[in-house]
């Protein structure tokens, strides 16, 4: 519906239901003459609501007294059928002029009332001020549906600048060691894979497969060469975790928290023998439950020391083996599954 320079809506589509021809045929002429040049017409009563609902003109008179359906029902049911959201004025057409009629109408959902024989300016005056209605609540619609539209480019526009940001964190780690050669992202697909196969929820798959890649994050703090000669070293490389843990720190994103424990406890074990902090079966996060055969089924098949790599089937079967002690039985379950299937 537009409005001309005038101030009126020319093109608003307006609907008359009558059951007597004469009514219908004197409102059509008076609205036309007015200018408004989509008038409908409607005598049976029984295709109203059909009509209301599927059509939803700008603009309803409805006459009260009719056979098969009166006014009162079509207004009970276009009312439980149309969009809640949805401004439809109705404009009530009756020779009874009673306090009863008008309250019952108003109450099913009836905008205003016209008596019948109608006087041509009031009704002119009553249909132009319900279209201005019906229109500024349209464009009210248009304003909020290009506002959502916009939150919602804005939004997908972070979420993927957040997963940027992600990935550039995660290369940094890559860049690192030479030897990765991919490691990680092998890693965020496959415990997505995982997650998704557990029938985690679509949002929390999403979230792991973002931040898998960065499980090693405290790493960043450690100085390169340690860990591969002697056993301080390795106390100094298994303090990564905590490293990991307190470069994120206290966080009000639930992502980051979700990375934060991810850090800190993906080198715990189901039987309470891993580090930092010793936590056994459910202690330990899922996350870090699902993250943790990703990493090291991915480190067994590829070459990323002098050890040679497993073959895939050996790489299972050390998998199936640490069930029950380094991993959470259901989830090697459901890991092994993949292959199997």
């Amino acid at each position: 519906m537009h409005r001309s320079n005038s101030g009126d809506f020319p093109d608003a589509k307006i609907l008359v239901i009558d059951d007597e021809e004469p009514n219908l045929k004197l409102a059509r002429q008076v609205l036309m003459l007015a200018g408004y040049v989509d008038v409908r017409i409607l005598q049976d009563s029984r295709k109203a609501v059909e009509t209301i609902t599927g059509d939803e003109p700008d603009l309803v008179l409805l006459d009260v007294h009719m056979p098969y359906f009166d006014g009162y029902e079509i207004l009970e049911k276009v009312a439980k059928l149309l969009s809640p959201d949805a401004f439809v004025p109705i404009l009530m057409c009756t020779s009874d002029n009673g306090i009863e009629t008008r309250q019952r109408a108003l109450s099913l959902g009836a905008n205003d009332f016209i008596v019948k024989p109608f006087e041509k300016t009031e009704m002119l005056l009553r249909v132009r001020n319900f279209l201005r209605m019906r229109y500024l609540h349209l464009q009210v619609q248009q304003a909020n549906a290009t506002l959502e539209n916009r939150v919602r480019v804005r939004t997908q526009e972070l979420v993927e600048s957040r997963g940027e940001a992600f990935y550039c964190l995660a290369r940094a780690l890559e860049l690192r060691d030479d030897s990765d050669n991919g490691h990680m992202k092998r890693v965020a697909n496959l415990s997505e894979h995982i997650a998704r196969a557990m029938g985690l929820e679509d949002a929390e798959v999403e979230m792991i497969g973002l931040i898998a890649p960065l499980h090693d994050l405290g790493k960043i703090a450690v100085k390169e060469g340690v860990g591969e000669r002697a056993d301080e070293d390795q106390a100094a490389l298994q303090r990564h975790t905590l490293m990991g843990e307190a470069i994120i720190g206290k966080c009000n994103s639930p992502m980051l928290r979700e990375l934060r424990d991810l850090a800190a406890h993906h080198h715990e074990k189901w039987d309470g023998t891993g580090y930092p902090h010793g936590l056994k079966g459910e202690e330990i996060p899922i996350t870090c439950r699902i993250v943790a055969i990703a990493d090291m089924f991915d480190g067994l098949v590829r070459k990323r020391t002098e050890v040679p790599p497993l073959t895939r089937e050996e790489a299972l079967a050390e998998i199936h083996r640490l069930s029950g002690s380094y991993f959470d039985p259901a989830v090697v379950d459901v890991f092994l599954k993949m292959y199997v299937n």
